[in-house]
């Protein structure tokens, strides 16, 4: 049976952001993208844990950053739409919060317009996050975010399918210089510090798909916060309950501990 998509989706080409939301149990994927998800799964099997720990994550994300008198959010490579989303979340703490989301997959951006029924308070934009003068241009960013006043600009899950070549340091270094003072910059990344072998096997699966995978050490991932102040305990590891920036006492989610030394994440403050 043939899979229907929409128009300029190729379903036999895998896809990061629907092949999270295969790992996250949904229903938004190909065929192609649930071949490419269980060959990552037969070599590490832990990765649906991680990636539901992802989610968690951005909710204490948002939730921290609200805290901080955060009310706009920027939030880059967003994925398809998934429980707790970034303005859900922002709107429990602050109802004001406005929330422009960014991804360059047909599916995500239909998925999350159908979505999103709140255009004075949330936007999405089909764009490419690489090209950050094009991104902060659209009229969904110019209209709902105000750069004079601070601006959350989520990373979430996102840097490691950027490959060396697409100059990550260099667009990441715009969104940063286009913010004001007191803005943030969150990041969650895989790391491939510890188990080396088996986050080598998972690139060259991606690699044969024709898509990028780059984990990168944690060294470089603290590179990507330029300047800006790193919040304590500064860029961390652990998926589950040491994660940064909070474990969730009420809602642990435990996963292999290697696994967990894989994934780093981090929050930065302009100064």
């Amino acid at each position: 049976m043939t899979e229907r998509a929409p128009q300029g989706v190729d379903p036999h080409i895998p896809n990061a952001a629907r092949m999270y939301d295969f790992f996250l149990g949904g229903k938004d994927n190909f065929q192609a993208d649930r071949e490419l998800a269980e060959m990552v799964l037969s070599v590490m099997p832990e990765v649906r844990d991680g990636t539901r720990e992802n989610r968690a994550l951005i909710g204490r994300v948002v939730k921290y950053l609200c805290d901080q008198g955060i009310t706009q959010f920027l939030d880059l490579g967003s994925g398809l739409p998934a429980q707790e989303n970034v303005h859900e979340v922002a709107h429990r703490y602050a109802p004001e919060a406005r929330v422009v989301y960014v991804d360059n997959d047909p599916v995500v951006a239909t998925h999350g317009r159908a979505l999103l029924a709140d255009p004075n308070r949330v936007a999405m934009v089909l764009g490419d996050a690489r090209r950050p003068e094009e991104i902060l241009a659209t009229p969904e960013v110019r209209g709902l975010l105000d750069f004079d006043r601070p601006v959350a600009v989520l990373m979430m899950f996102v840097l490691h399918f950027v490959p060396d070549e697409d100059d990550p340091h260099g667009f990441l270094a715009a969104y940063r210089d286009a913010l004001a003072p007191g803005s943030y910059l969150a990041i969650s990344h895989v790391g491939n510090d510890v188990a080396t072998e088996r986050a080598a096997k998972i690139s060259e699966f991606y690699r044969n798909a024709n898509m990028p995978f780059t984990p990168r050490p944690g060294k470089e991932i603290a590179t990507f916060f330029g300047d800006f102040e790193l919040i304590p305990p500064g860029l961390a590891t652990g998926l589950g309950p040491a994660m940064w920036p909070f474990n969730d006492p009420d809602n642990p989610i435990f996963v292999d501990e290697e696994m967990a030394r894989m994934g780093y994440a981090g929050i930065g403050r302009k100064p």
